[in-house]
């Protein structure tokens, strides 16, 4: 029963108690795997390094190497996963489900192959929504990260599917 449809969506991220907050609009693909199972595959927008050297103080300069990333988010109305790959120096996998403790773990690779670090971090799922009728159309996940006892803060996670 696998689907597909090319869809436009926004994908929010904010935190309510650290100024961060990110917004990416694109297209996406939407694969429906079974009745309220989902898979929705997109590139990010190009995101450049920044090299501050030799700049003067609030001027940044961008290299023109750019680093696409490949988001891949399976979701269904109990839990949701998301994979970032693609740029070859950080990707990340997050797994979500509402009243579990899930694990972030975040892939920093290093000059060469042999020198990959990981970093895992722990996530409370406070809540977990996704409404729509045949396709989703909107999934909103609210949640704490954790590392060993310390509280990283509370995030917001939207996603609009148009």
């Amino acid at each position: 029963m696998l689907s597909q449809h090319r869809k436009p969506i926004c994908l929010s991220l904010m935190s309510f108690d650290l100024p961060i907050w990110s917004v990416v609009e694109t297209a996406a693909t939407l694969y429906q795997k079974d009745a309220d199972q989902f898979h929705i595959l997109l590139t990010e927008p190009v995101v450049r390094e920044r090299s501050p050297q030799d700049e003067p103080e609030g001027r940044v300069l961008t290299s023109t190497t750019p680093s696409p990333r490949l988001l891949w988010l399976e979701i269904s109305p109990y839990r949701v996963t998301m994979t970032m790959q693609g740029n070859g120096r950080f990707s990340y996998r997050h797994f979500w489900e509402e009243g579990v403790y899930g694990i972030n773990r975040y892939w920093l690779q290093g000059s060469s192959a042999a020198k990959a670090e990981q970093v895992r971090l722990r996530n409370f799922t406070r809540s977990l929504k996704l409404t729509g009728d045949d396709l989703p159309q909107h999934l909103r996940l609210e949640y704490e990260l954790w590392s060993q006892q310390l509280c990283l803060g509370h995030y917001v996670m939207n996603l609009d599917i148009r």
